[in-house]
């Protein structure tokens, strides 16, 4: 839970951030018409992920931070409505120390999860210049690396076949646009577990991704 707070603490920080950035754009175009036509467009930007553990021996949690990188297409569904789906490549994971008194395993593992992301999100459109998004994502894992030290002393006590190549979850933000181009601050939580087998399950048991993403792009339409 501890982990989960902090997550949300610096999700509010990046959003916070985006809010004082923008503000002077979002005051000057509050009276222009909600925009209403078809975008297509390239974004990317700053990862900082974790995973939401409930492994009582867990401890000393840091942040994974990393990168997205994708395109985006959105269509309109009325005059404050549209749709947006995404293809991303983004990072996730995080760093821990695990003890496992029962197995007589301690040490620290360090996770790196890659994956290609499609959130669909529905979109609310308050004038040109701000969106309100939220919706749900599926992901691939296409990737993984794991650095252990202490009881599993290499990564490969715990590979990509250890962890659920699905996940998905709900992603929920906000993106503020200077013409064609804009900032967005996101928050994505995992529903599915991360861990399916092995080590990885025993030192995972639940855990879920979590990440807040800062990220800019731009509309080529």
């Amino acid at each position: 839970m501890h982990q989960f707070t902090n997550t949300m603490k610096f999700s509010a920080k990046l959003i916070a951030t985006t809010l004082f950035t923008a503000g002077t754009l979002f005051f000057t175009n509050s009276q222009v018409a909600a925009q209403s036509t078809a975008r297509i467009g390239l974004k990317g930007g700053l990862n900082a992920s974790s995973l939401f553990y409930d492994n009582q021996g867990v401890t000393n949690k840091n942040e994974r931070i990393g990168f997205n990188l994708g395109v985006f297409a959105q269509a309109p569904l009325g005059e404050f409505l549209a749709i947006q789906p995404e293809l991303l490549y983004t990072t996730k994971g995080a760093s821990a120390d695990y003890s496992v008194s029962s197995l007589g395993l301690n040490g620290r593992n360090t996770f790196k999860l890659n994956y290609a992301e499609l959130p669909v999100l529905l979109t609310f459109k308050l004038g040109q210049a701000v969106e309100l998004q939220a919706g749900p994502y599926a992901a691939y894992l296409i990737n993984s690396n794991v650095n252990s030290n202490g009881s599993f002393t290499t990564s490969a006590s715990i590979n990509a076949d250890n962890f659920n190549r699905f996940d998905y979850g709900l992603a929920g933000g906000i993106n503020f646009y200077f013409g064609k181009a804009f900032i967005g601050a996101r928050y994505g939580q995992g529903l599915q577990k991360i861990a399916n087998s092995g080590a990885a399950s025993t030192l995972l048991g639940n855990a879920k991704n979590s990440v807040g993403m800062l990220s800019v792009g731009f509309s080529i339409n």
